[in-house]
């Protein structure tokens, strides 16, 4: 059965890092395409960061040179370092793991994955 269990979240300050960690369990993790996905209130679930089976990696423009993806495979473990931490940084941030066919240029699209966590809840204050 897949799994997965996002942690980290949290509330910080404007300038504050947090790290996020996805732990997955009925699958390998480095072998799937994952990706970090993210929703504030009002708003459509948007693409963070992917990550691909290769270790390829696409961030969102509004999130590079800030956020981090990486992977702990003796773990089975996503995570994502966020550091600079922004006010529009605020959502509930959500793993999601097997992607489907359409390919890296995809990643970031919610339909496309088959498998989510119940989401960890990034406050960020001015």
């Amino acid at each position: 059965q897949v799994q997965l269990v996002e942690s980290g979240g949290g509330s910080v300050q404007s300038g504050g890092s947090l790290r996020l960690s996805c732990a997955a369990s009925g699958f390998t993790a480095s072998s799937n395409c994952m990706a970090w996905f993210r929703q504030a209130p009002g708003k459509e679930r948007e693409g963070v960061v992917g990550i691909d089976s290769d270790g390829s990696t696409s961030y969102a423009d509004s999130v590079k040179g800030r956020f981090t993806i990486s992977q702990d495979n003796t773990k089975n473990t996503l995570y994502l370092q966020m550091n600079s931490l922004k006010p529009e940084d605020t959502a509930m941030y959500y793993c999601a793991a097997d992607r489907g066919p359409g390919g890296r240029s995809e990643w970031d699209s919610p339909a496309q994955y088959n498998y989510w966590g119940q989401g960890t809840q990034v406050t960020v204050s001015s």
